[in-house]
């Protein structure tokens, strides 16, 4: 199991290790002072002996390499902005659904709508849904309701 630290805070860990080393003091004692295993403190020693003060430096984890490449994630926003009624889709309402399509067919990578909606999140692309409003409506009604209607009620005394 990885020690708990920064790359930076464990490659000082072993510094230390070592440097105890070098002052004459032994393997179970450097692992006691440091807090660590004997074993750790015996692959220090070996790493320097083998690669001298370079093999004890940070290295920084890399991880899973990402799906799409950074060409790739520049040029989804600039496909999604042509709008969801230009890839074919009935609606202009984008999904998380109708985005891995759109990566799937681009960009040959299949995702799963919840990462894409992580994906989103890391473009800082919101979650916005449209408001729902009656076909009916009508503005200039609400408005007048608004400056006269409300008004009135509001200046009637309370019971």
């Amino acid at each position: 199991m990885r020690p708990h630290g920064s790359p930076q805070e464990l490659e000082r860990r072993r510094q230390r290790g070592v440097k105890m080393l070098q002052q004459g003091a032994t393997v179970t004692e450097v692992a006691r002072r440091i807090g660590c295993s004997h074993s750790s403190v015996i692959l220090w020693r070996d790493t320097l002996r083998r690669r001298g003060a370079e093999g004890l430096k940070a290295k920084p984890a890399s991880g899973r390499p990402p799906r799409l490449n950074r060409r790739q994630l520049e040029k989804l926003p600039k496909l999604l902005l042509k709008g969801a009624l230009a890839w074919g889709y009935t609606t202009d309402l984008w999904t998380t659904t109708r985005i891995a399509q759109i990566i799937q067919r681009e960009f040959n990578v299949q995702f799963h709508r919840a990462h894409v909606g992580r994906l989103l999140d890391r473009l800082n692309w919101s979650c916005q849904k449209p408001e729902r409003r009656a076909l009916e409506r009508d503005e200039e009604a609400i408005e007048e309701w608004k400056r006269h209607g409300w008004l009135a009620l509001k200046k009637k005394p309370s019971d």
